[in-house]
């Protein structure tokens, strides 16, 4: 079975963010929330999550010069 091409991540260097996981990142991550225990079926797993948080920009620029006039 081939790897389909939105699920490759190369170069390596450069990974994008996935939406879709492998099932043993699924399995991994219910084990860290507590919802797959060992012994249960890897099979018909419920749905996991995976989005991408950006953090907003600071307004760091701004509050340096505020500061720098007083």
């Amino acid at each position: 079975m081939s790897l389909h091409r939105s699920l490759k991540t190369q170069p390596t260097a450069l990974n994008q963010h996935r939406n879709v996981l492998t099932r043993t990142e699924r399995v991994a991550r219910l084990k860290g929330k507590g919802q797959f225990k060992d012994g249960d079926s890897p099979l018909g797993l419920v749905k996991v999550g995976n989005r991408q948080v950006v953090a907003g920009k600071k307004k760091k620029a701004k509050d340096e010069e505020d500061e720098e006039k007083k």
